[in-house]
């Protein structure tokens, strides 16, 4: 079966539609080679002034050579014209025709006299308006190009007539008619004629310029092609030299994108002794200063990070033994003497630190050493804080600081290590109740389709925004003579940082001087995806002072409250 006319119109449609989206994808595709191609901006540049140039230097040409041709033609007409009315007018003036016939006889021998002096058959003689005779009328005639009305225009006519006296010329552009059924450019000179026995007339040559203006037009064609010539060429030169200028810097940029990846052995190949080879040879040096010294600087890190984890695996041996022999010591306290008994108190708990101790920094190493990884499951951050809040209870009831867990229900799972995120949150609720000064502790969960949020709010004596700034800092502390209550240290807060960096996310903090202090952890719902915005404002809402809910489910002294609304959602 064959298909319509209609139908074959129809399965041209999406191609011309494609093709029209191509066109209008152009400009954005020139936009955005402007701003990527130093090599094409050149060109663009260049061949723009280039084709201003050449149009400003044309047009000027073509107006001088056209005013030039049209004032050469209009004195070579004027001249003609000038000659052909003394020649008629000596012819004229030396006749005694007194009869019509011979007037008319003598009129024909003068036409002939203005052809041969003029060139030109555009010849019209009109009698002065006032001056209409029977022999006037007779002798007045004119060509069939200047009949029509309008060619010879009244002004002309006007001033031809205001001082028939003097023998002057009068001219005007024109348009004359052409077989063609157009017009040319012409010219009209008019000049007043004498003729004894019949009065004043006026005497009207037109001279077409039809010539000129070809040759004008010839000229203006040969300099535009010229100068359309002149732009490509010099576009193609343009090109040309911006290649050979451009390809070294394209060669530096793809070279220092490679050292900047982490090829340090690429370099720029040097050739010659110009400019472009001291670059080459400059950049080298300094690829060879910072290869030899990001080297260096690894070999060391990797010194610095190997003894860490030496010493580290080193010491658990022995400490393993002096925590068992500590273990026995402590178990048998009772039995010693007081200072024994507290000396292996002493020992049993700077035993434990010890071992803590070991573990961050072996931890520490990790991280340094880039060999830490994540062993990411569906987690709900709502369960992870209660486990976390009920390892940390008896901690709180010791410092008076009970524990409040705000969760008002939303997308709680995301893809965390639940081992990391549960650290996190005992660095924090630690150091909250470390700082707190037995005021509530308000741990707060909350999410979004992109991120799931915690933070842990004190109502303690909180710090300053330069301690604030270094509170990540490894084995910092905002006051060195505040003694320790529940042990640490002093790399929590930098391990809790590294996790929320490995998972994607962002530990930050808020801290005001008596006001107390609001961490924040914001991590992904896919570690694929980033986080964006956190679902929990980073200054609290009662950043300065206790909130009236918080005042209100204080419990009493000794005990601890779990407040969980929404928890129970998955």
């Amino acid at each position: 079966m064959t298909d319509s006319p209609g139908i074959r119109k129809s399965r041209l449609g999406p191609t011309v539609l494609r093709s029209w989206q191509n066109w209008r994808a152009w400009p954005r595709e020139v936009a955005r080679a402007w701003r990527r191609s130093l090599q094409f901006r050149t060109i663009v540049i260049t061949v723009a002034l280039s084709a201003i140039a050449v149009v400003a230097t044309g047009t000027y040409m073509s107006i001088s050579i056209g005013n030039d041709l049209f004032q050469s033609r209009l004195n070579q007409v004027l001249v003609e014209s000038k000659n052909a009315a003394t020649a008629a007018q000596t012819i004229f003036d030396s006749s005694d025709a007194s009869g019509e016939a011979s007037t008319i006889s003598l009129l024909s021998s003068a036409k002939s006299a203005i052809i041969a002096s003029s060139s030109s058959r555009l010849i019209a003689l009109y009698a002065t308006p006032g001056e209409t005779t029977n022999s006037t009328t007779v002798l007045s005639f004119a060509s069939p190009e200047l009949a029509p009305d309008g060619v010879i225009s009244d002004e002309l006519r006007t001033e031809v007539t205001d001082d028939p006296d003097d023998v002057q010329q009068y001219w005007q552009s024109v348009p004359l008619p052409n077989p063609g059924g157009g017009t040319d450019p012409g010219i009209i000179v008019g000049s007043p004629l004498t003729i004894p026995g019949a009065g004043n007339f006026e005497l009207y040559i037109g001279y077409n310029l039809a010539e000129a203006e070809q040759t004008l037009v010839f000229v203006q064609q040969t300099l535009w092609l010229g100068g359309l010539a002149l732009v490509i060429l010099i576009g193609l030169v343009a090109g040309l030299i911006v290649r050979i200028v451009v390809r070294p810097i394209r060669v530096a940029a793809d070279t220092s994108e490679k050292l900047a990846a982490g090829q340090l052995e690429v370099r720029i190949p040097e050739r010659g002794e110009d400019v472009i080879s001291t670059l080459a040879r400059s950049f080298n040096g300094m690829a060879d200063s910072m290869q030899s010294q990001i080297t260096q600087l690894a070999e060391l890190s990797q010194v610095q990070q190997r003894f860490v984890s030496d010493v580290s695996h080193e010491l658990r041996t022995p400490l393993t033994t002096i925590r068992l022999a500590g273990d026995v010591l402590y178990d048998q306290r009772e039995s010693f003497p007081p200072a024994t008994g507290r000396t292996a108190e002493l020992l049993h708990t700077q035993t434990e630190r010890f071992e803590v101790l070991l573990s961050d920094l072996l931890e520490i190493s990790r991280f340094d050493a880039g060999s830490a990884h994540l062993d990411t499951e569906p987690t709900n951050l709502v369960r992870l804080a209660e486990d976390a809040i009920d390892q940390m209870e008896s901690l709180a009831e010791q410092a008076g600081s009970p524990l409040r867990l705000v969760a008002p229900g939303g997308y709680f799972e995301a893809e965390v290590d639940g081992r990391r995120i549960r650290r996190i949150v005992r660095n924090l609720l630690g150091n909250a109740i470390e700082h707190g000064e037995g005021k509530p502790i308000v741990v707060s969960v909350d999410s979004d389709e992109h991120a799931v949020a915690l933070s842990v709010r004190d109502y303690g004596s909180g710090m300053s925004e330069a301690d604030a700034e270094r509170v990540f800092d490894r084995f910092w502390r905002a006051d060195p003579s505040r003694k320790r209550t529940i042990g640490g240290t002093g790399l929590g807060l930098a391990i809790s940082l590294e996790d929320a960096t490995l998972h994607g996310g962002a530990l930050e903090v808020w801290s005001r001087p008596g006001a107390g202090s609001c961490f924040r952890l914001t991590l992904p719902r896919v570690q694929s995806r980033p986080a964006g915005d956190s679902p929990l404002p980073l200054e609290p809402h009662d950043a300065y002072g206790e909130a009236p809910a918080v005042a209100e489910l204080r419990p009493p002294t000794g005990s601890t409250s779990l407040t969980t609304p929404g928890a129970s959602h998955a």
